[in-house]
């Protein structure tokens, strides 16, 4: 990974408060070497200068990840979630050559609002008390639009999209898109896995498609200008969504179900409807999700298979990066919420050797510098490594955020 970041000053989140007094204190596991470095790209001198040069000088951004430090102890995450106090890893994103991530926050706005009794309430919550940590630095900005962006990349910084997995907690209120638009969110996701009064999610039986409030929702997200994400969407219901939307659209952390047959993987089909109406999918991550034949033990290489046949099916202008990944143990977490979010159905049975941590995409810190090592590795371009980095995302939001 890159040295820290010049512009990053050491900030911790909420260090201006009293731990123990102010706030319930957790045990939180390491930002940096919780496993060992991944050690599968061998680079020249010559190939580590460039990494190092892309990641300096191209806008690199993240669809899709969740940057918090979770508890070292992973059974506490349900009672950490609940204090709406997560931790941002700061030391880590210094370390990670982003210049922008969009964060998917999980103390209730990942939207498993009805598997874990989260209410619109605790995601004002949750929005309020994050935003008042990245009050107090200097070094996360929040973005709101592509100027931001460019500033983080000019300045040194590092910009923060607030996003959310679904629009679950907007129940039937659609002024409720205009409220998080206003709160500073930026994209949104139709269902979480579960069927809301959006649409149908990845794990049910049947997918009925988009419903009419769906439709509605789409439109106004159109308007506000907030990119509309469908990784964990059915089929029908992401396909709906796609040909109702009058902006392109976002699969912001998924991979192809020809290469792992699992529901959490998006058929080729829908990949194709996004990529034709000028959408991107950024390529996910997290621990037993993006695996292949090829490599059945869930590693960076599993995850590139999917990149290469993605290309390969639309084109490097469609494909870029939403890694999912997290500080902490991740394999841990879905364990922990394995029962809340059923993941068994929203995956499917298909046999997979488990990995404690997926080597070489294992949390923020590390991701993009081993992505961008492999792409060099492989002599991918600049200008393509460009593309996946940041470009593609970026020409999305030249459209939709207006």
């Amino acid at each position: 990974m890159l040295d820290p970041a010049p512009r990053y000053t050491g900030y911790t989140s909420y260090s201006y408060l009293e731990a123990g007094s102010d706030y319930r204190e957790f045990a939180l596991a390491p930002e940096l070497d919780r496993v060992p470095a991944y050690q599968g790209v061998a680079l020249s001198d010559a190939q580590r200068e460039r990494v190092v040069r892309l990641l300096t000088d191209e806008i690199v951004i993240s669809l899709h990840d969740h940057p918090s430090v979770f508890p070292a102890d992973i059974s506490e995450t349900v009672d950490y979630n609940r204090t709406a106090r997560h931790r941002t890893g700061y030391a880590g994103l210094a370390r990670s050559g982003m210049t922008a991530v969009f964060d998917n926050l999980m103390d209730g706005t990942c939207c498993v609002t009805s598997q874990m009794g989260w209410k619109w309430t605790d995601v004002v919550a949750d929005l309020g008390m994050r935003l008042s940590d990245l009050a107090h630095q200097d070094y996360l900005i929040r973005v709101e639009n592509l100027a931001d962006i460019r500033y983080a990349h000019e300045t040194g910084r590092m910009g923060l999209v607030l996003a959310t997995e679904a629009a679950t907690m907007i129940e039937n209120e659609l002024d409720r898109i205009d409220m998080l638009y206003g709160f500073g969110v930026r994209q949104m996701g139709i269902a979480y896995s579960e069927a809301n009064t959006l649409g149908g999610g990845l794990k049910e039986r049947r997918d009925g498609g988009l419903t009419y409030f769906g439709e509605k929702a789409v439109r106004r997200m159109n308007k506000l200008g907030i990119a509309i994400d469908v990784s964990h969407s059915g089929d029908r219901t992401s396909l709906d969504t796609i040909a109702h939307s009058t902006k392109p659209i976002f699969i912001t952390h998924a991979g192809s179900r020809t290469v792992w047959p699992t529901n959490r993987m998006k058929p080729d089909d829908v990949i194709v409807a996004c990529a034709e109406r000028g959408g991107v999918i950024g390529l996910e991550a997290a621990p037993h999700t993006t695996l292949s034949a090829a490599h059945p033990r869930h590693s960076i290489e599993s995850v590139m298979d999917h990149f290469v046949h993605c290309v390969d099916l639309v084109g490097i202008d469609h494909v870029a990066f939403g890694p999912d990944t997290l500080f902490g143990d991740h394999v841990g977490l879905h364990d922990t919420f394995a029962a809340h979010l059923s993941i068994a159905e929203a995956h499917g049975h298909v046999e997979h050797p488990r990995v404690p941590y997926v080597d070489g995409l294992e949390n923020p810190a590390e991701c993009y510098w081993n992505i961008v090592s492999w792409l060099v590795s492989r002599d991918y371009s600049d200008d393509e490594i460009s593309k996946v980095l940041g470009g593609n995302i970026l020409r999305v939001l030249e459209e939709v955020w207006h």
